[in-house]
């Protein structure tokens, strides 16, 4: 933070005090103003503190002025897993604030989508949650040095095929395709979906891979009642019931807190062989009653 405050000057960037309340608050206040603000809460679970202005304040600032004064500010949240943090530093909150209407949610999974969907966040006008995941900050990929976007509402299919659908988020894309890396040498071809976006989500893309393999697993490294995957099969199965050659499958967290011990992490977390798991007891599944 001291080196980009040196770079850019305090009128561009606040080391702000430890108030996640009063930082977001006077980010959405900035917005309002007619800046394009980025608030960052370093730990996703503090930002429950924030609740207010961004729920009540930021989400609905366009709808209560008839859309003539919008609140364009970027809450950038980053997710902590693993690392024995426990319960209240763990926690993956998107379905929290997907719920909300006004705010848009994205969760980048590779390098050139989390520069491309941060550009697109500032400049879409509407306050967006950007929503990072620690372990994904190993990845390494190629990024050019120009200004460029990532739309808000696309997804990305990582990798093509016949079989199953597998649309993952954020962090468990590359879980998804490591799993179907595994599956295809055991003769099941699946194609990975990246959503990129939770809301809006890319109801066409989704839709159209559906169409094709006629089998659906949504992968969410959160919990599983109530949750972006949970959505994601209500809406395939109410519109697009008709492509399904099986039952749509979830593959989250289970509904519990996070274990600080890590032979409980162990069993918690998802990895791809739990994807492998489901993809084969569905497509086995249905060959069993053809």
């Amino acid at each position: 933070m001291q080196d980009i405050d040196k770079e850019f000057g305090r009128d561009r960037v606040l080391d702000s005090p430890v108030s996640e309340n009063a930082t977001t608050a006077a980010a959405v206040g900035a917005a309002v103003a007619g800046m394009r603000p980025i608030v960052v809460h370093p730990r996703m679970d503090f930002m429950l503190l924030a609740v207010d202005p961004i729920v009540n304040q930021a989400a609905n600032w366009s709808y209560m002025f008839g859309g003539k004064v919008g609140a364009p500010v970027v809450v950038r949240a980053i997710i902590n897993r693993g690392g024995e943090q426990a319960a209240q530093h763990s926690q993956a909150l998107q379905a929290v604030f997907a719920h909300v209407p006004g705010l848009k949610v994205v969760m980048p999974s590779t390098p050139y989508d989390a520069k491309g969907l941060l550009i697109d966040a500032v400049y879409d006008g509407n306050p967006v949650v950007y929503i990072d995941d620690r372990w994904l900050y190993n990845e390494s990929g190629e990024v050019p040095e120009a200004m460029y976007r990532v739309a808000i509402g696309t997804a990305a299919v990582r990798r093509p095929g016949l079989d199953v659908t597998i649309v993952a988020t954020s962090v468990m894309a590359p879980q998804a395709l490591a799993a179907a890396g595994i599956l295809a040498a055991r003769g099941i071809d699946a194609e990975v979906v990246d959503l990129r976006s939770i809301k809006p989500w890319d109801r066409e893309l989704i839709f159209n891979s559906v169409r094709k393999t006629g089998r659906l697993i949504v992968v969410d490294a959160a919990w599983k009642t109530c949750g972006g995957a949970a959505e994601l099969a209500a809406e395939v199965a109410g519109d697009a019931f008709s492509f399904l050659r099986g039952p749509i499958l979830r593959v989250p967290l289970p509904d519990a807190p996070a274990p600080m011990s890590r032979p409980l992490e162990q069993a918690y977390y998802l990895r791809a062989d739990d994807i492998v798991a489901r993809a084969e007891e569905l497509v086995k599944r249905q060959a069993a009653t053809v």
